[in-house]
Parts: structure tokens; C-alpha cells; sequence
């Protein structure tokens, strides 16, 4: 950690400058209020870089031929990445017990599940969705697929290990972490039963280009992850989720985050347990 007097200063002019190179990347909005944060933060890649000040920092990240490497290291530097297993429960009964049992029925032809987990951060929330669908007898023999994406590198590789230490199972019930952890060395390893549904990569949202490589989803999670960005790049993330969701297809937003203010193409669809977003059907298809 630096001592206040190792912190570099970072003007107000260049704060802005940056600020909103980072937004224009990947939608991570920044008020006047974290400009010590980012001073803080981004002083250590200052100092890897052997630069004096902000300022050249602020050329670097703008024009240097390693600005894309740059800012994706800035990720690492600047994203909270706070989870657990089984994180707002009412919600994830919705999806296990009601959203899953429709597309039991609507996917029954093709026998293929696709759900997404954007901004995954250490992994808590695409294994918890493969172990609800575990679960699940019916769901046996099909094609599921689940993808965790973010944009942080460091919280990948902790996702990929697939190894959690116990603040990660506050509300996990004992159930879930004898059947589907193996305890090793004081921590906790997801099983290859859980694992094999599951795979990560590093993934901006707000790039419509690499998200359709996704393909089509049935539900995406997205949970937590809006409330960082300003209206604009909410709005983009939005209308790409939009793209990647089959027709009928499920949002899921965390309890903190609504569309108001930010699209109307999706439905808001009260369910026994939760409040979620859907795509609307074509007309006869659900």
C-alpha cells in the first residue's frame, strides 16, 4: 500500500480525461467523488511504467500502441468484484423453479440450455446456476451450457481454479457444499460435475462484436453489474443482451437495478417468487 505521500496527484483536468477513456472502454462510470480512488489506484501503473505524472499516463492509455493492454489491466485495478454462492435466493428460486421448469417445456425439441452469466467476477454465480441445474432430473441428457464473462483477468483465473475459501458460502446450505465441493487444504474445490457445464472468458459488454460470438441465450444474469455504468452504456449493454436473448428469453437483474429509464423492449414479468425481464415471445412461441 502507498503512504499518502507516495500517491501521485491527479488533476482535475486529467481526471476527467481519464475517467472518461474508461468509460468509453468498457461503461464503468466514475463521479467527481472517485477521483482519489482512481489517484490511489492507478499510481502503481504509473510507477510500472516509469512515467512522472497523470498526464503522461493519460497520452499512454490514449495513444501508445499498448493502451488496449493497459486498460484491460486497469480492470484488474478498479473493479470490485464482492460474491458468494446462492446470492439473493428469491430470485434464484424464480429461475430454478419457475423459469426453468418453462424451458423445460418451450427448449424440449432441441434439448439445449445456453444461460449466461455477465460479469461473473470470481465465478460464485455461473456455479451456482450449474448446480441448480444439476438439480434438475428432467434436464438430464440435454446440452447445457453455461458461460461466466468479465472483464477483470484476475477474477477469471480465480473462477477457472474452481478453489473458494468459506466467506464465499454464507448462505449456502450444507446440502450444496458436501455434494458438490471437495475440501482441500482449508478450502473448498467445486466438483468436475459442476464444472464441466461451465467456461469463462474475458469479455467487454460493451462490445456487440465478441458478445455474438456468444451466440443465442436462454436466460442471462446480470446482476450488480449496471449500477457502475452512466445511462449511455447502460443502454448499449442493454440493447445487447437484447440481441443475445432468444425470443422469450430471460434477464435477470440484480434487486439494486431496473430498466426504467433504460429500455422498453423487455417485459417485466411478475413470477411467484421475483420480479424478472423478458424478452417478448413471437407471438404463439410460449
Amino acid at each position: 500500500m502507498f503512504e499518502r505521500e507516495d500517491i501521485i496527484p491527479l488533476p482535475e483536468d486529467v481526471f476527467r480525461l481519464v475517467r472518461d477513456i474508461i468509460k468509453d472502454y468498457c461503461g464503468l462510470y466514475f463521479d467527481d467523488g472517485a477521483r482519489y480512488l482512481l489517484e490511489k489506484r492507478l499510481t502503481r501503473r504509473i510507477r510500472n511504467h516509469h512515467l512522472n505524472d497523470f498526464r503522461d499516463y493519460y497520452r499512454f492509455i490514449r495513444y501508445d500502441k499498448r493502451a488496449e493492454d493497459e486498460l484491460s489491466a486497469i480492470m484488474d485495478v478498479l473493479t470490485v468484484n464482492e460474491t458468494y454462492f446462492f446470492r439473493e435466493q428469491n430470485q434464484l428460486r424464480a429461475f430454478s423453479e419457475e423459469i426453468l421448469e418453462e424451458l423445460k417445456t418451450v427448449n424440449r425439441g432441441r434439448r439445449a440450455l445456453k444461460v449466461w452469466s455477465a460479469g461473473c467476477s470470481t465465478g460464485e454465480e455461473p456455479y451456482t446456476i450449474a448446480m441448480l441445474l444439476n438439480e434438475k432430473a428432467s434436464f438430464n441428457g440435454w446440452d447445457v451450457e453455461i458461460h461466466g464473462s468479465d472483464i477483470n483477468q484476475r477474477v477469471l483465473q480465480t473462477a477457472r481454479k474452481g478453489v473458494y475459501r468459506k466467506n464465499s458460502f454464507r448462505t449456502t446450505e450444507p446440502y450444496f457444499l458436501n455434494k458438490y465441493f471437495v475440501e482441500e487444504d482449508g478450502a473448498y474445490r467445486i466438483a468436475d460435475a459442476v464444472k464441466k457445464y461451465v467456461n469463462f472468458s474475458y469479455l467487454n459488454l460493451l462490445d456487440p462484436f465478441k458478445t455474438r460470438f456468444l451466440g443465442k441465450m436462454d436466460v442471462i444474469f446480470c446482476r450488480n453489474v449496471l449500477i457502475y455504468f452512466d445511462n449511455v452504456s447502460r443502454r448499449r449493454v442493454i440493447d445487447n443482451f437484447y440481441d443475445r436473448l432468444v425470443d422469450g428469453g430471460y434477464l435477470l437483474l440484480g434487486h439494486a437495478e431496473s430498466l426504467i429509464n433504460t429500455s422498453t423492449a423487455f417485459t417485466l414479468k411478475h413470477l411467484k417468487n421475483d420480479m424478472v425481464y423478458q424478452k417478448p415471445p413471437q407471438q404463439g412461441l410460449r
